[in-house]
């Protein structure tokens, strides 16, 4: 899963498209595009494209909805960004410092799933994370794996400062690095932490299952756009959780056009929803989005992005972008508020009123 925040690309290019392409102010209309990338919870969007249950969703309503798979993940959130999409799937922490972090304001109206293994540290030979003192770690930097790392150090009282540097690795060769002599621990994802975890002497020592809930992955959309589009949030919700009705069942159908259009077979992706925490039902998706630990997450990931100089350009503090729950509080500037956890929708959905 390319879950990543490079900072040059990520500020540079969306204070460029914001500068370009921002849309003026939101306005009712009935065409809609939405952008997704490749990762196990978001392979319901192309299953949605392709089957053809978007197209029904959206006649309900009277709009069209053309759902855009887009490779690059980063473009995928700064085209978002820049406008040229109503909407994108994004984990919390990238939603934070790319659109919300740049001004756009968010609104996370899909909480689709969050990590729960799919990340991990990964140690060449024996030992735990203390092991990891004095020496080099590979990751993609800026990127969840990197957060990941950041929350396994901080549990065994240990800091970046302690390791032998953090070398920024392209995920693309992140297998090839670790059969190297030189890598002695990486970070990733999988697939990829699948195939590490099978060269000999591999050890994992943290992952996400260990900060679970963390990690989460959304079906984010423009404030201003569904405020005024509210028909839009109901086809993206109605369509989303009619898919997730068939992989709950195991529609064996559905889950293998996903994993293939994945590049893997249906093992393969059942292999990666195991460690994935999907919420195939509305009212999961509710509980957790208002539940007493998203703030504290949401804190957390603030200062893991302000520590690292990627939580907005300028930023001054960790409180600098405010985000709001479903409760109505807020966490950061209140007076800032561009992130929403909004669960009006899902839970339209679970009471059966879409």
């Amino acid at each position: 899963m390319l879950k990543t925040v490079t900072l040059k690309t990520a500020l540079l290019t969306t204070a460029l498209g914001l500068a370009l392409a921002a849309p003026a102010a939101a306005m009712e209309k009935s065409e809609f595009r939405v952008a997704w990338s490749i990762y196990v919870g978001w392979m319901p969007w192309g299953y949605l494209e392709d089957s053809g249950i978007m197209d029904k969703w959206a006649e309900k309503y009277g709009i069209d909805v053309e759902i855009v798979q887009i490779n690059d993940y980063v473009e995928s959130i700064n085209q978002y960004t820049a406008g040229a999409f109503d909407g994108v799937s994004a984990t919390n922490m990238d939603t934070l410092s790319i659109p919300s972090g740049g001004g756009v304001d968010t609104t996370a109206l899909i909480v689709g799933d969050y990590s729960n293994g799919n990340d991990a540290v990964i140690l060449k030979g024996e030992g735990g994370l203390a092991d990891l003192a004095g020496k080099p770690v590979n990751l993609v930097e800026l990127s969840v794996s990197h957060y990941l790392l950041a929350r396994g150090l901080d549990s065994v009282g240990l800091s970046e400062a302690d390791l032998d540097g953090v070398i920024n690795t392209s995920d693309a060769d992140m297998i090839a690095a670790f059969a190297t002599d030189d890598v002695e621990a990486v970070v990733t994802w999988n697939p990829l932490v699948s195939t590490i975890l099978e060269e000999p002497g591999a050890t994992k020592l943290f992952d996400s299952s260990d900060i679970p809930g963390e990690i989460i992955d959304l079906m984010v959309v423009n404030t201003d756009t569904l405020e005024a589009n509210p028909d839009f949030g109901k086809a993206l919700v109605g369509a989303w959780y009619e898919v997730m009705g068939l992989m709950a069942s195991g529609d064996e159908a559905a889950l293998t056009a996903m994993a293939e259009a994945s590049g893997t077979d249906l093992a393969g992706y059942k292999a990666q929803l195991a460690s994935t925490e999907m919420f195939y039902t509305p009212a999961e998706a509710v509980t957790f989005t208002s539940s007493a630990e998203l703030p504290t997450t949401m804190v957390n990931v603030a200062e893991f992005l302000f520590d690292k100089g990627i939580l907005g350009e300028g930023a001054p503090s960790a409180d600098f972008v405010g985000v709001a729950y479903p409760d109505g509080s807020t966490t950061g500037d209140a007076g800032n508020v561009q992130f929403r956890f909004d669960t009006t929708y899902m839970q339209m959905a679970a009471d059966g009123a879409l």
